[in-house]
């Protein structure tokens, strides 16, 4: 039964305290709506406005990648030290507990292998199935430039319609291939585009003159890993892209084919989330590793 407000307290309404509407930390993502702002606010840190994405999605076209070929062993002592996992539903399902309580970017684009043409994906994925899972962001790739550019760009706008219907952010992967070029010129056309499109965030590589890409992308960039590196050199990249503007790293092979994954992953963590300077990040990971 309904019970009427008896108290003798006097109310307070609080009338010299205005309401105030808080401004989302996220750099282009403040007209957004509830729901996508709270998924981005799960893969990225409120506080320091970064993320840690760990990256294994590789086996969707090219099987089970060296430091991949069980990902029940490699990756789950790795997840507790991300914000974030980029992955493909049928590893969530298969091999990533519930509990973990991690956010999830699903990779939603697919098609061919690594023994064909790249470029020609399609969606593969529904988005009634990455709410069913609680994702917290889809990704496809993106070929600009590619033999099927146009059928990749129409990939990204038809997801993020989607999308848009359920408060599900979209992650834009900018794809270079083996034919495409890596350079600032090429990578701001290609960010620029998602942006426009209406990707929430962005994936692309660190390349000279990264700030430049950073400052004409109005939506938040992270930085893929790309081939493995020395531990040293990767951390010096994800300094590198912080300090000009990126909001984060999306890395696998630099932290599971590293000689100490764990201690690999929780450097970076110092030099994405507390700006720690490369060396210092690399002197810790060397003091775990010989732990």
């Amino acid at each position: 039964m309904p019970e009427s407000d008896t108290s003798k307290i006097e109310k307070n309404f609080y009338l010299d305290v205005p309401q105030k509407s808080e401004v989302f930390f996220l750099k282009g993502s403040n007209s957004y709506d509830w729901g996508m702002k709270n998924r981005l606010a799960r893969i990225f840190d409120a506080a320091s406005g970064k993320t840690v994405m760990l990256a294994f999605d590789h086996g969707y076209f090219q099987g089970p990648t060296t430091g991949l070929e069980r990902p029940d062993i490699t990756i789950l002592p790795l997840a507790p030290y991300a914000d974030a996992l980029m992955l493909t539903r049928g590893v969530l399902r298969s091999v990533i507990p519930p509990s973990l309580n991690k956010a999830t970017v699903l990779r939603a684009s697919g098609g061919p292998s690594i023994l064909k043409e790249l470029s020609n994906e399609y969606i593969a994925m529904d988005m009634d199935d990455a709410l069913r899972v609680n994702a917290c962001a889809v990704a496809t790739q993106v070929f600009i430039g590619g033999e099927y550019e146009t059928q990749s760009v129409m990939n990204l706008t038809k997801l993020i319609d989607q999308g848009l219907k359920v408060g599900m952010p979209v992650l834009g992967v900018t794809a270079v291939g083996k034919e495409l070029t890596r350079d600032a010129n090429y990578i701001r056309l290609a960010t620029r585009m998602c942006a426009e499109l209406g990707a929430a965030f962005v994936k692309t590589y660190y390349v000279p003159g990264f700030e430049t890409v950073t400052a004409a992308c109005p939506v938040p960039i992270v930085i893929a890993g790309g081939k493995k590196l020395p531990e040293l050199e990767a951390l010096e990249m994800a300094y590198r892209a912080i300090d000009q503007g990126a909001s984060g790293v999306d890395m696998g092979r630099n932290i599971f084919q590293s000689e100490a994954p764990v201690a690999m992953i929780k450097a970076v963590r110092k030099v994405v989330h507390e700006n720690m300077k490369p060396t210092q990040a690399y002197e810790m990971f060397l003091d775990l590793k010989n732990r």
